[in-house]
């Protein structure tokens, strides 16, 4: 679990709601299911319409990288290809054939199989540096589609507000009707510029930057299997991917 996300998560929605308490507001002038429904429907509705399908479910299937991101395990991994690298000098790149079975991630694999194969270094980092570029363009389109609801929420709440401002127009004559369109107006607004500056352009930060670092271990992992099929030393491999890691 990724507490900083919670607990800013958490923090911001309390301090908006303890403000309005301090005000002397009430909680209940906050929910309005008719602006939620324009807000969240709109926006919804919006970024389906820019989307491909595939894309639209990746983000989804994204969200629970917020609160718990997938695990990178860097010096795990700088520690398995310094291992490589030893093997491989000590027995020749064939002796790293069977480590191949034990990899999960079909990217380690397809690497470590190129180099097992006698993939010259250069063309070696071509392929899997092509891989990785499809890759993350990939997953930052699926992270894109919640900035793209950061940006279409604000103006949603708007739509919202001018429809409850309709609504307050037409019932002029009826002062009993006019807090409950003018409750929408306002709530509408704060829903739509709160859920995207709360809660969508965050997430849309938080996976975007996730999605570097795996990149960056991807990409040490090619520069660590790149140094085995150059013959560098151990110890010069470590080094060098340890500069990914910062």
């Amino acid at each position: 679990m990724d507490i900083i996300s919670l607990s800013g998560l958490l923090i911001g929605i309390g301090a908006i709601v303890f403000g309005q308490l301090l005000e002397g507001g009430s909680l209940l002038s906050l929910i309005q299911p008719t602006a939620m429904l324009i807000v969240l429907g709109g926006t919804l509705g919006a970024v389906m319409l820019q989307s491909q399908i595939s894309v639209f479910i990746a983000a989804f299937k994204m969200l629970g990288w917020v609160f718990s991101p997938p695990a990178m395990e860097p010096e795990f991994r700088i520690s398995r290809i310094t291992n490589w690298s030893q093997m491989a000098r000590k027995e020749g790149l064939l002796a790293l054939e069977d480590e191949i079975d034990r990899l999960s991630d079909p990217f380690d694999q397809k690497g470590l199989h190129l180099l097992v194969d006698g993939a010259e270094p250069e063309r070696l980092r071509e392929l899997l540096d092509v891989e990785i570029g499809a890759w993350e363009t990939q997953l930052k389109l699926a992270a894109r589609v919640w900035e793209s609801a950061g940006g279409y929420s604000p103006t949603i709440g708007i739509l919202g507000a001018v429809l409850g401002l309709i609504h307050v127009m037409e019932n002029l004559a009826d002062p009993t009707k006019l807090g409950a369109g003018i409750a929408v107006a306002f709530v509408a607004t704060v829903y739509g510029v709160g859920l995207a500056n709360l809660v969508y352009l965050p997430i849309a930060k938080k996976l975007i930057a996730i999605i570097n670092r795996l990149v960056a271990l991807r990409e040490m992992y090619v520069d660590g299997l790149v140094g085995i099929a150059n013959g560098d030393n151990p110890r010069t491999i470590e080094a060098r991917m340890r500069g990914y890691v910062g």
